[in-house]
């Protein structure tokens, strides 16, 4: 019989998740997100470059490809410059650090279960083989 229910399951994901929103990770990602609100220069260049990609969708849609091609050609310049800004950079690299903490974490999870299971059938976590596969192929090979 199941001794955890998928309700208790989430209950102590959720209790893991309060515990990386308060890592170092998420922190810096916070105060780089913060710094880039608050910096004028970004959040103008950032204004422009959604309006230039609004009017890339409707040249794009309209089938109007030169006019297409020189807004993505300021797009990209202004992208660029954005990437070139240092609390940009850190803001991205935050990004990264947080998504491979996450990233652990699922991994981390996905392995334990599947080494439990394995163990749990008396299996071979080297193979990484249940036990009745173990014992399936032990079969076999003794009927040939």
């Amino acid at each position: 019989m199941a001794k955890y229910t998928k309700d208790d399951i989430l209950a102590k994901a959720a209790d893991l998740a309060k515990m990386i929103a308060e890592t170092e990770e998420v922190e810096f990602f916070k105060r780089a997100e913060e710094q880039i609100n608050e910096n004028q220069k970004v959040r103008e260049m950032i204004a422009s470059l959604k309006s230039l990609q609004k009017q890339a969708i409707n040249f794009q849609h309209y089938g109007k490809e030169k006019a297409y091609a020189q807004v993505q050609g300021k797009i990209e310049v202004i992208e660029k410059e954005i990437d070139a800004i240092p609390v940009v950079q850190e803001f991205k690299q935050s990004q990264v650090d947080v998504n491979d903490l996450l990233q652990m974490v699922a991994s981390q999870v996905s392995n334990t279960v599947t080494d439990l299971i394995i163990e749990s059938t008396d299996g071979d976590v080297l193979q990484g083989e249940t036990g009745s596969k173990v014992r399936a192929s032990a079969g076999s090979k003794s009927c040939s």
